[in-house]
């Protein structure tokens, strides 16, 4: 019976996400807040439900690898090594966005924020929506993100159209790390943006040269 509910919660969040709805979902660092990453009103709706700054792009989560595409076109070999090393985890890479995908999702580069996801439930959801999840944390903006659903504020909680709430429930701790790919001449670089759930050494120990970093977009 617990399998069945939980398939009929996860179907109705896909149904949900295809419709252009909102929510919470967990990822296997914090809970979410999205929906399709495509679609530019839920992208809008996602910034005024967080009272995210227009000036900060939303981060995209996918469910596979095989759905890269849907967020960039310059899938280079540098890419494709750190997917080999990382994904899925917790290592978000700013990727030039492909035409067509939401103003939201991209800083003033034209750059989006992407990884591929471990947690079962939230990388499922992105499979069978069949589009790129936005993954900002589900908190106000300058408030702290939630790791368990009696964190979540209220407010939020209350204005979204649904709370998926299914195990496994996020472990916590640091967010993902940002980091953003420079391929031009000699071997790839790495400049970190934000340092969180994959530590430095661990970029360096995949074989990147690492450069300092900017402010996170």
């Amino acid at each position: 019976m617990a399998r069945y509910e939980t398939a009929c919660r996860l179907a109705s969040a896909v149904h949900l996400v295809r419709s252009g709805g909102c929510l919470v979902y967990p990822t296997e660092t914090l809970y979410a807040l999205g929906g399709d990453g495509r679609n530019p009103a839920v992208a809008a709706r996602v910034q005024e439900l967080k009272a995210r700054p227009a000036r900060k792009p939303l981060p995209l989560i996918l469910g596979d690898l095989d759905m890269l595409p849907l967020v960039t076109d310059a899938a280079g070999e540098g890419l494709m090594r750190l997917a080999r090393a990382f994904w899925p985890g917790p290592l978000s890479v700013l990727v030039p966005a492909r035409a067509g995908l939401p103003a939201a999702v991209q800083d003033g580069r034209g750059l989006a924020s992407v990884r591929v996801t471990p947690h079962p439930v939230a990388a499922r959801l992105s499979r069978e929506a069949g589009c790129p999840l936005i993954a900002t944390s589900a908190n106000l903006s300058g408030g702290s993100p939630a790791g368990r659903l009696e964190d979540l504020d209220p407010g939020l909680v209350r204005a979204v159209d649904l709370v998926l709430d299914e195990p496994p429930f996020p472990r916590g701790g640091a967010p993902s790390t940002v980091v953003e790919l420079r391929e031009q001449g000699g071997a790839p670089s790495l400049a970190v943006l934000r340092l969180g759930a994959v530590p430095v050494a661990a970029l360096e120990a995949a074989g990147f040269l690492l450069e300092q970093g900017g402010e996170n977009s």
